[in-house]
């Protein structure tokens, strides 16, 4: 798109030189020509906001509206993981997506997926192998090899897994991490195989220990997972070794900010403002080398006009100098979405839940409000005429997950930190394969609420009150090819029908997702059974507690 040369004069923050002074950018051809200094300026301008790590899936929305709604928040550019469309559809679903992304002015880096199945403890729809990776990081709309989740695969020398690792170091090409809770020495040897980034970390021990052995922290802030608060002091401490994440943005939570947000919350606990703009615009940059402007002679048009340095209040956005937002409303055009999906399973039935008490303790799944992490209890079954059952006056709720790619028995365990007195919530959005996964009350509203999923092809339902609420998401059970604004108060609507079911969880639908991922402690659940991940077997629903 050809964009007439303009001039805007601002206080120009210039995060290379660290000053802030008054100046007139020069814009021609989509690229700053000249900065010159000026006399005075109310307004300041800053380099985007890129999120350095995320994968666009969770939003529920395709690239291209995603990039619509984030602009708004001054996001130019993201570096994303497909590897949640790519567990369901493979490359076919990881092209859909760069289809979708190059309809944008937005900057999108995506990465080859290193995790396609995430483990071998559940049941995906596709495989990458090494030698399909290698063929995607050859592809120049890829820029590195996405979060290497398979920790225990590294540490072993696992032949699949270390030639993925040794096809990026031989593109010198960047290498995601994702680490939960590995220190020590096991740390050390992962962060030196060449894995240069993690954004698990949630505490503030575990991320400065991951710094010294040589991996950047992101900063994850999400719709489920928040390590902010935990985090936020390496701004100051590490101001290089330091980058915002979202990982998983719900559609709700994108409409109200993004990258912004972290930065305003990071300034207002007493973070230096030039620090805080290093971790959000420009070590991503240069850690991933992205085609992204800096404010420099030279670079890309990509910058943003904020109110202030204290709120962060967008009032423009600009991609290669095109003015794609102003002051909330974004000039990015909706495009037409495509679909692909892998859905082969039918409805279920309400016999299929039922689970015969074999014995008088159960495991249960406990859930921590804002963490991807899990802890673990043993508790008395709670048993009526002779079948295990949930136990809600003591929050302790049936969890079930249904493999979407073939006809086979449920996966059945419990879960206490739902709060649910009545009904049942289900979701095709089960990372990382992606099955149907349901926590309820009763084995009849769990049904209806599986049901719910299973006829749209995908979705979020909630069933209460002998009635079934559904988002249906038929891109690969994982987006919409609906506007961010309907998505998003669809979503919102349905966690609001969670809560009043008595769930005090703030992101239910996104905490119940990440309780069928097998490779975050501690205890999990996938359509093949209860999973303890730190000895990585599964355990029965009725053994001894002791893991």
């Amino acid at each position: 798109m050809q964009v007439t040369p303009f001039q805007i004069t601002a206080n120009v923050v210039d995060l290379i030189g660290g000053q802030i002074q008054p100046a007139t950018v020069c814009v021609e051809d989509g690229r700053i020509t000249k900065i010159v200094p000026a006399d005075f300026a109310k307004r300041f301008l800053i380099p985007g906001f890129v999120d350095s790590h995320i994968h666009i899936e969770s939003s529920m929305l395709l690239p291209a509206e995603f990039a619509r709604v984030a602009v708004r928040h001054g996001t130019v550019a993201t570096v994303s993981d497909p590897h949640e469309i790519a567990n369901v559809c493979g490359v076919e679903g990881i092209e859909l997506m760069l289809r979708s992304a190059s309809l944008s002015p937005m900057k999108f880096h995506f990465g080859a997926p290193s995790c396609v199945p995430a483990t071998l403890f559940e049941t995906s729809g596709a495989q990458i192998d090494a030698d399909m990776v290698a063929k995607l990081l050859d592809d120049p709309r890829i820029n590195h090899l996405s979060e290497v989740m398979n920790f225990p695969g590294v540490l072993s020398g696992d032949l699949q897994v270390m030639t993925k690792i040794h096809a990026a170091l031989d593109r010198n090409l960047p290498i995601d991490g994702h680490a939960p809770g590995l220190r020590g020495e096991d740390a050390k040897r992962y962060i030196a195989m060449g894995i240069s980034t993690d954004h698990e970390c949630v505490t503030l021990e575990e991320a400065e220990e991951k710094i010294q052995f040589g991996a950047t922290i992101a900063i994850r802030e999400g719709s489920a997972a928040r390590n902010f608060d935990a985090l936020w002091p390496l701004i100051n401490r590490y101001p290089a070794k330091c980058m915002f994440c979202s990982d998983d943005k719900h559609p709700d939570d994108l409409l109200e900010g993004h990258i912004n947000q972290l930065v305003t919350r990071a300034v207002q606990n007493g973070c230096n403002v030039m620090h805080a703009l290093q971790v959000a615009c420009l070590n991503p940059v240069r850690h991933y080398d992205l085609d992204v402007g800096l404010l420099q002679v030279g670079d890309p048009a990509d910058f943003v006009m904020v109110e202030n340095l204290k709120d962060f209040r967008v009032r423009e956005t600009y991609l290669e100098g095109q003015l794609v937002a102003k002051d909330g409303e974004s000039f990015v055009e909706p495009q037409t979405a495509e679909t692909v999906n892998c859905f082969n399973t039918p409805t279920i039935s309400r016999d299929a839940l039922v689970l015969p008490a074999t014995g008088t303790q159960i495991r249960v799944i406990d859930v921590l409000d804002g963490q991807l992490v899990t802890n673990f209890f043993e508790a008395a079954a709670h048993v009526v005429d002779g079948f295990a059952v949930s136990d809600p006056s003591n929050d302790i709720l049936k969890i079930v997950v249904v493999n979407r790619y073939e006809n086979a028995a449920p996966s059945i365990g419990f879960v206490r930190g739902f709060g649910l007195r009545s009904g049942a919530l289900a979701s095709s959005v089960a990372h990382d394969s992606h099955n149907v996964i349901a926590v309820g009350v009763t084995d009849e509203e769990l049904m209806s609420a599986i049901n719910g999923v299973m006829t749209n092809r995908g979705g979020l339902s909630v069933a209460a009150n002998d009635n079934v609420e559904v988002l249906p998401l038929p891109i690969a059970g994982l987006m919409s090819p609906d506007a961010c604004e309907e998505v998003g108060g669809r979503y919102a609507e349905l966690s609001e029908l969670v809560t009043q079911l008595n769930s005090s969880l703030r992101a239910p639908f996104m905490t119940l997702s990440f309780l069928a991922l097998p490779v975050i402690p501690e205890l999990k659940i996938t359509d093949r059974g209860l999973f303890a991940v730190h000895k990585s077997q599964f355990v029965s629903v009725f053994e001894s507690a002791r893991l």
